[in-house]
């Protein structure tokens, strides 16, 4: 059964219950109150009649008129029962078996009760025993009133109130339907704009009628999950393309190797074996070829293992000591092509991180100043505090990096034109970044077309010494 109907049933059963309870006790406080009425006039009649009678009145001389647009009738008896006196022939005898004035003149005290004297019976009637003043002679006055007045009365009021909580209650269903539609419209309109939503187009968000009420706030959570599933969607289809475009370009560039190997192993084969010096110059061709695919895989790798959050051996190093093995090896590799110096601190600079791969990230860095700095150039390393932070720097006098250039050069496979200094397969400064950003660091550069470029490894203040993976640091 649809929600609004199960509303619907249960309100309308909620407010029948309660309509009947207030019909009843409505019912039966009218029906007290009519037949209270009754009695309170008959008791007044009898008391007022029995007044003058003790006095030495009459029937006669009592308020006949007044009685009799009330409805009352009066019997006056005397001690044997028999009719000495009444309003309305009511062809009433001693020996009636109605014995209401027997009670009262037995106990001497009044007396009340029903009994069927009119011809609208059956009759309230209430008896007062009453001693005539001076002979003492017993009389008893009796009093009554019928309740078929108030039995009509009450039958009109029933049907009247049956009526009315009947229409109440018809109305308090319909009532309730409509309550219970406009509450669960909001609903409704969520569910067709859901239904409408693609399973690719999360986009969209759900229509929200009124935030504060329950269905606006679970309709604010569930268009928040939608934002939040839309931008994990994005990333993931972001993810995917840098995957896809990974995949092209590392098979682009290890195809080029595997080609010219490919090339040199066939003219070994198929001839150059006869000319020992065309032999030797395929040889190292290949030797050169390999070597290149191995570095090529290795930064691959390289790349692999810190995407998959590979575990850092993470401690408390000089900073400066470590710039300057780096500086060394780059020194060698320079060939005096360029000059390279270090210029330690004045103090030790201490850094929680992994010894060997801020050691590799230093090195890209300087390989990479290396080849793009003419010969005859200079390159600084420095290392120092920025801010409480340990940083390492690296600056060249080299051909610079166009701007346009800047937000891409952190891009996997990605080379500045290959014209204006020397190749290499473009992952050097990836595997640089994602080594900082493992730490928790980052790598900032500045550069000039034609004036050099600075490249700076920035580490965090308070990284916790111990092993951990990137997902535990970031």
């Amino acid at each position: 059964m649809p929600i609004r109907w199960r509303l619907t049933l249960f309100n309308a059963l909620a407010i029948g219950v309660i309509l009947l309870v207030l019909g009843i006790g409505l019912y039966v406080l009218v029906r007290d109150t009519l037949l209270s009425n009754t009695e309170n006039t008959v008791r007044q009649a009898a008391v007022s009649v029995a007044k003058t009678i003790r006095s030495g009145g009459t029937l006669e001389e009592s308020n006949r008129e007044r009685l009799t647009l009330e409805g009352v009738f009066v019997v006056v008896r005397d001690g044997q029962g028999k009719v000495v006196g009444e309003t309305l022939r009511l062809g009433v005898q001693g020996g009636s078996r109605d014995g209401v004035w027997k009670q009262a003149a037995r106990s001497g005290k009044p007396a009340s009760g029903t009994a069927n004297l009119s011809n609208q019976a059956p009759d309230y009637v209430y008896a007062v025993p009453v001693r005539l003043k001076g002979s003492g002679a017993l009389r008893i006055v009796e009093a009554g009133k019928p309740y078929q007045g108030a039995q009509e009365t009450l039958e009109d009021f029933s049907a009247v109130l049956a009526a009315g909580i009947g229409a109440a209650f018809l109305l308090s269903i319909a009532g309730a339907y409509i309550l219970a539609r406009a509450a669960l419209k909001p609903v409704d309109r969520v569910v067709v704009a859901a239904r409408e939503m693609g399973e690719g187009d999360l986009a969209k968000r759900l229509p929200v009628a009124n935030p504060k009420d329950e269905i606006g706030r679970l309709t604010t959570t569930i268009n928040a999950l939608l934002a939040r599933l839309e931008a994990a969607f994005a990333r993931r289809e972001e993810a995917l393309a840098r995957q896809r475009r990974f995949a092209a370009d590392a098979s682009h560039e290890l195809r080029t190797p595997l080609t010219s190997i490919s090339g040199y192993a066939r003219m070994l084969d198929e001839w150059a074996l006869k000319d020992p010096e065309t032999a030797r110059e395929a040889v190292r061709a290949i030797r050169e070829e390999s070597g290149r695919m191995r570095s090529l895989v290795e930064s691959l790798l390289a790349l692999t293992r810190g995407d998959e959050g590979a575990p850092l051996n993470l401690g408390r190093h000089d900073l400066a000591s470590i710039a300057s093995e780096a500086t060394d090896a780059a020194r060698a590799s320079a060939q005096g092509k360029v000059e390279v110096e270090f210029r330690p601190p004045q103090g030790p600079v201490e850094a929680n991180c992994d010894r060997e791969r801020i050691l590799q990230a230093a090195s890209i860095l300087l390989d990479n100043a290396v080849k793009y700095t003419p010969e005859g150039g200079r390159i600084s390393v420095e290392v120092g505090r920025r801010g409480g932070s340990p940083f390492l720097s690296v600056t060249d006098t080299g051909i610079g990096i166009p701007e346009d250039e800047l937000p891409m050069i952190f891009e996997r496979f990605h080379r500045v034109d290959p014209s204006r200094g020397a190749g290499g397969a473009g992952l050097g400064l990836s595997i640089a970044r994602q080594i900082a950003e493992t730490h928790g660091g980052t790598i900032e550069v500045e550069s000039r077309v034609g004036e050099g470029s600075t490249f700076t490894l920035l580490l965090p203040e308070d990284l916790p010494s111990g092993g951990g993976t990137r997902a535990d640091l970031l």
